[in-house]
């Protein structure tokens, strides 16, 4: 069952998306943002919460993509057609301006997927939806604003800092908005894997991630972020969101391991 068609999960956040993947809308007195762009089946629930809010899609003056796989990407084309910016590491670009298909030629999984549904039969169902909500035939784009190293985006309303966290792709980024305490992780560190059932603070299944190793070794990363004792509210890619300190959630990550 989907969640309903958007979720506030901090002021003037909304969660949009479904059970299989998150992507974000973030109210800015300069503009929308969007951190990534689920699939091409949300659109309908996107410009259905932008009317709720008195918007359209033409709002949003950003899409901040955390990597190129395609169920965060589906919604990149229409974006920009209506005028967002799409901002995306320089790693990952490819992925995006060649098409969701070209994900495993660019950004190689490390393990196949059949001993995951050989395991757990069930986990055949998110790439069925994803299949379904039209993740894989979703058109490349080009003309992306690209970036190679953390920063702040100051284009982007907000002013986010981008931090890259190679693994799960090789330019899979979080970007952290530091005014209202607010990290989005992508898929370098969520709260659910449909492939392994693991709910909790963990880095994606082998089956899905580029480079494990990496993957486990950027959340040292995520810990410099953490170096205050700020509370921060982790918004990922799967699953709910992780109140708390960030070294929390990276200390039970790395319990839980590469699978």
């Amino acid at each position: 069952m989907s969640r309903p068609a958007s979720t506030q999960v901090a002021p003037g956040v909304h969660r949009l998306g479904d059970h299989v993947v998150n992507f974000y809308l973030i109210g800015n007195p300069d503009g929308l943002v969007l951190v990534d762009a689920g699939t091409p089946a949300h659109l309908d629930r996107l410009r259905g919460l932008l009317a709720t809010l008195g918007h359209t899609v033409a709002d949003v003056r950003a899409v901040l993509l955390t990597h190129g796989h395609a169920d965060h990407t589906g919604l990149a084309r229409p974006l920009q057609e209506a005028g967002a910016d799409l901002w995306i590491h320089e790693r990952d670009a490819a992925i995006l301006r060649d098409g969701p298909r070209s994900g495993t030629r660019h950004a190689k999984p490390e393990r196949s997927m059949l001993p995951y549904l050989l395991r757990r039969p069930s986990a055949l169902a998110v790439p069925l939806r994803l299949a379904r909500d039209g993740a894989f035939t979703a058109p490349g784009v080009t003309g992306a604003r690209v970036f190679d190293t953390d920063g702040v985006l100051k284009d982007v309303p907000g002013a986010p800092q981008a931090v890259v966290l190679p693994g799960h792709t090789p330019g899979s980024t979080a970007y952290v908005f530091p005014d209202r305490d607010l990290l989005f992780t992508g898929d370098a560190l969520v709260t659910a894997d449909g492939f392994t059932d693991r709910v909790g603070p963990t880095i994606v299944s082998s089956c899905f991630t580029h480079d494990s190793r990496a993957a486990l070794a950027a959340l040292d990363r995520l810990d410099e972020l953490a170096a205050d004792p700020t509370t921060k509210l982790l918004l990922p890619g799967h699953g709910e969101p992780f109140a708390g300190d960030i070294r929390t959630a990276t200390r039970l990550a790395r319990r839980f391991g590469a699978h």
